[in-house]
């Protein structure tokens, strides 16, 4: 019989998310295609994936791409090469393709270490914006293959194939993180002009046959990872500047731009760029059908989930969502990256799961194709936490409170809720008690610690109701950083 549950501020059982703004439930636009909400779901179910950002770049141990782009931002300064003059930098910064060799490249114990941490997909960075494929394309010589490449010899030189292989291998879907900018194409940047700012350097409604060139190029580059790479899961596109433009939003943005720019100097702005994602979307989804796509940061029906950029919502989402994280040190490979702890990255994964959304953790491989010590380590105290409680996190869904005090609140789907106490940093023993005040529950349910087949006492309050802990779990929890119990019905 069903748990019968009662939320004390509403009398009712309650499925959808408290509290969002308008303004972010108006950037989304619900999915149609029955086989994408079929993906959907199940991708929902996940809440775990790993990002990796990865180029030519972590051999100088920088920020990714940017570098490249003439906009004046502190954490894109060029510090390396010929860093006195932009355009000498920009060719040593493209020679970096001529000696990137990560001989120790070995994505077969990434994928392991990715599912034995918890992890259900990847997402990888198959082009970033300076336009370096890291995989076969037949399009551009700047890839991976290229014979000017030293790794081009080596048998794992298809590097997005050889990843995307070795995770479905250990049962994880594939997702190719793609770039609609390119700043090494010719179509985007056109030689002829400078480049001043991310976007494209000309205007495409002056120079319409060399902007449909692009357009071609950035759909047979996609295209290719549609038909050549096997069964492809997500589709994540970045730039999101790359888009279709209104002339009232290039108008607002310019005027925004003049009045808050102290030093006359205009970082960026928006250049309508219309690269047809509709038709795009179409053509990619006759080759991966049900293919989830992410058109970050453009509101409309080809983003078919948000994408947080390195932070999590305050409030519960009532759309698809997963927040995209860096697990120590920058997207991209740096030297003596410190990575987060055990205690922090748990702790974030069931604040972001009670919230309703997916937590996307970046790790960046380093110039020789390893990861960090410091990244297995990380993983390794995720999978085990994961291992005793997750039951708590996978296949669940938000359920209003969500959250109160250091106990948040997920919901299976066949009643069972769940909380979780979020330990501190230095308590490594469990509460006698655990009041749960948001909830109130009749007589006949059933309250279990997560991790052992003990049934746990719990007396009724008038708001809500308190959990006994036995003396044993108190002294010896079944797993660090937080503990989980399930409340089930079993009758009245």
């Amino acid at each position: 019989m069903k748990l019968k549950i009662h939320f004390l501020l509403t009398g009712m059982l309650v499925l959808v998310m408290t509290a969002f703004s308008q303004e972010e439930s108006e950037k989304y636009v619900p999915e149609t295609d029955p086989l994408v909400l079929q993906k959907l779901e199940q991708w929902q179910d996940f809440k775990f994936g790993l990002l990796m950002h990865w180029g030519t770049y972590s051999q100088w141990g920088i920020v990714e791409s940017w570098s490249i782009c003439p906009e004046d931002y502190g954490w894109c300064e060029r510090k390396r090469g010929n860093y006195q003059d932009y355009f000498g930098y920009v060719k040593d910064y493209e020679n970096l393709k001529t000696t990137f060799n990560p001989v120790n490249f070995d994505p077969g114990k990434w994928a392991k270490a990715a599912r034995e941490a918890g992890m259900k997909y990847v997402v990888f960075t198959t082009k970033h914006h300076d336009g370096f494929s890291m995989f076969d394309t037949r399009y551009t010589d700047y890839k991976i293959t290229d014979p000017g490449c030293p790794f081009s010899s080596n048998p794992k030189a298809n590097i997005a194939f050889e990843i995307f292989e070795s995770f479905r291998n250990e049962g994880l879907w594939a997702g190719a993180y793609f770039s609609k900018p390119d700043w090494h194409c010719d179509y985007y940047w056109d030689p002829y002009f400078p480049p001043f700012d991310r976007n494209v350097n000309y205007d495409p409604a002056e120079y319409p046959e060399k902007w449909e060139k692009y357009v071609e190029f950035t759909h047979n580059q996609i295209m290719e990872l549609c038909t050549d790479y096997g069964k492809l899961d997500i589709l994540w596109l970045d730039g999101g500047w790359v888009a279709k433009q209104s002339q009232e939003d290039i108008d607002k943005t310019y005027q925004a731009n003049i009045k808050e720019s102290k030093s006359g100097f205009l970082k960026s702005g928006i250049v309508n760029q219309d690269i047809r994602m509709d038709e795009l979307v179409e053509k990619a989804r006759q080759a991966q059908p049900g293919l989830i796509v992410v058109d970050r940061a453009v509101p409309g029906k080809n983003q078919n989930y948000l994408t947080p950029e390195n932070r999590v919502p305050e409030v519960a989402l009532p759309y698809p969502w997963e927040s995209c994280i860096i697990a120590g040190g920058s997207w991209s490979w740096v030297p003596n990256a410190k990575y987060m702890s055990g205690h922090d990255a748990v702790h974030l994964l069931v604040d972001i799961v009670a919230k309703g959304g997916n937590l996307l953790l970046n790790i960046a491989p380093g110039p020789d194709g390893n990861w960090d010590e410091g990244a297995y380590a990380l993983l390794d105290e995720i999978g085990a936490w994961l291992k005793i409680n997750g039951e708590a996190i996978y296949e669940t869904r938000s359920i209003a409170p969500f959250k109160e005090g250091k106990i948040c609140l997920t919901k299976g789907k066949t009643d069972e809720v769940f909380a979780i106490y979020l330990a501190g940093e230095e308590e490594i023993n469990m509460p006698s008690e655990l009041l749960i005040s948001s909830l109130k529950a009749e007589k006949g349910m059933k309250i279990t610690l997560v991790g052992t087949n003990e049934n746990l006492k719990w007396v009724n309050q008038d708001k809500g109701f308190v959990v006994k802990i036995p003396s044993k779990y108190q002294k010896t929890p079944p797993s660090k950083f937080a503990w989980a119990i399930k409340i089930k019905g079993s009758g009245k």
